[in-house]
Parts: C-alpha cells; structure tokens; sequence
C-alpha cells in the first residue's frame, strides 16, 4: 500500500547525487508513510552530509519530519563557511585523499589520515571517538550513522579539493607547523642535534631546520620548498589571509612526501 505523495527538489550543488531523471524541476517521490524526511533524502541518493536546510512548502523542518501527503520539500546546499559542533575543528579523511591531507597538513591543519584500507565501520568510529570531520568521495561511508561529522569531496583533482575545505570549514591556517607526514607538530631544531639524520650535502648546504615532535622527522628548506610555498600562498589567498613570515621552516625538503 502506498504512503503520501510528495514533491521535492534540490539545490543545483546536489544534483550529481540524484538519478538524471530527478534533478530538474520538481519530482514526485511516494514515501511509506512512516519513513523521515532524513531517510528519503537519503534514498534518493543525497547524503545527509550534504543536506542543508530543508524545506517543507518553504518553511524549514527537520530531519525526523514525516512527509504529509501533497508536500513540497526543497533540499538545499550546505551553507558556507559550515558550522561544526565541538572544537577545535579537526579533519579524518579516507585512504583516497593522501595528496589532501598532506596539503592540509601543509597549512597546519589537523589532518588525520588512515594510508591503509581499514574499512568503512573503523572509520566512523573513529571520526566519532576523535570528534573529527570525515572527508571522503565515498557516499555509502558518509551516510553511516555513527560518524560524528562529515563530508562529500566532490572533486577528484587535489587543488579543487583543497580550495572546498577551505571554502566549506575555513578552517584556522598556521602554515609548516605541522608534519605532513604522521600530522605531528613541528619544533624549530638545532642542526647539531639533528646532524646524524642529514646527508652530508645537506649538511653542508642548510643550516635552519624544523623536527616533528611525534615522529621525529627532520625539515628543511630544499628542492621542494618553491613548490610547497605556492601551494601555501595559494590556499592563503583562498582563506582571505596572509603567511606569518619567512621565519618558519617548514616541509620544503626531499623526504617530505609530495604535495
């Protein structure tokens, strides 16, 4: 037996997530008459990650709503910058987006990434037991109920995905404190103390150097430096600030992975 009729229709954002036949206009959907408002937006294809407001013949309700009978409910996009509860506001992202995190890493953000495939379960546990946003480009995870935020990377190409973050959490931005290798912070380092882990060009060509405090990696102005900056400078720009100076020493050096 069939529930209510209802329409709906959703921001031009959100169209990827809905099948072609849905995402102009207004549609039809028939619920079963129990089903939340969450859920059916949720079946049609749109994570609830995704979802901002939603409005019910244009007045806002909420996700546990149960759809009446000849509605019209218009899903639209999150509004930026996002509000996330709790804080500090602090990011997981998926075995997919290591060139992501290492670049939010980069501009100081913390940026927890898992390098191997642990599964979805694991990884809303512990976006939920570490109160951080999930970032990833795979739906059914963001639809798991346990995690404690989330959201859709919607772009497959590191820059766009970068600019998103920044656009969608504004996050605070501290650039090269930060180890893009295990997300440890970094500490300025004496190069005696850290001789024994140089090379001996390196040794002889630099003489400033950083070290992360967790995983003891050593930092320091090389080859991959300019590159890094611009990446930096760009993402400065994106979040409407400006870099603290030249003093700080960052991942600009070979060992670093790439950006």
């Amino acid at each position: 037996m069939n529930g209510p009729e209802i329409t709906f229709s959703v921001a031009p954002e959100l169209r990827l997530f809905v099948p072609s036949d849905r995402r102009r206009g207004r549609t039809t959907v028939v619920t079963d008459g129990s089903s939340t408002l969450g859920h059916v937006v949720e079946s049609l294809g749109v994570p609830l990650t995704e979802a901002g407001r939603l409005l019910v013949d244009g007045s806002p309700v909420p996700v546990s709503h149960i759809p009446r009978e000849g509605e019209h409910v218009d899903v639209l996009g999150v509004a930026r910058p996002q509000q996330v509860p709790g804080a500090p506001l602090r990011f997981l992202l998926d075995v997919h987006l290591g060139t992501l995190a290492r670049r939010l890493r980069l501009l100081g953000v913390d940026a927890a990434y898992e390098n191997e495939d642990i599964g979805d379960p694991a990884l809303a546990a512990l976006s939920a037991k570490e109160r951080r946003v999930l970032l990833s480009r795979d739906r059914g995870l963001l639809r798991r109920r346990e995690i404690w935020a989330g959201a859709y990377v919607y772009s497959d190409r590191p820059d766009d995905q970068l600019t998103d973050v920044l656009e969608r959490f504004a996050p605070a931005l501290a650039p090269w404190t930060r180890c893009t290798a295990c997300n440890g912070p970094l500490r300025e380092a004496d190069k005696d103390s850290v001789q024994n882990r140089l090379e001996q060009g390196t040794q002889r060509s630099y003489d400033v150097f950083a070290q992360c405090t967790a995983c003891e990696r050593v930092y320091w102005r090389g080859a991959h430096h300019a590159n890094l900056e611009a990446i930096v400078e760009s993402a400065m720009r994106t979040a409407g600030t400006t870099t603290r100076g030249d003093a700080s020493v960052g991942p600009g050096q070979g060992p670093a992975p790439a950006a």
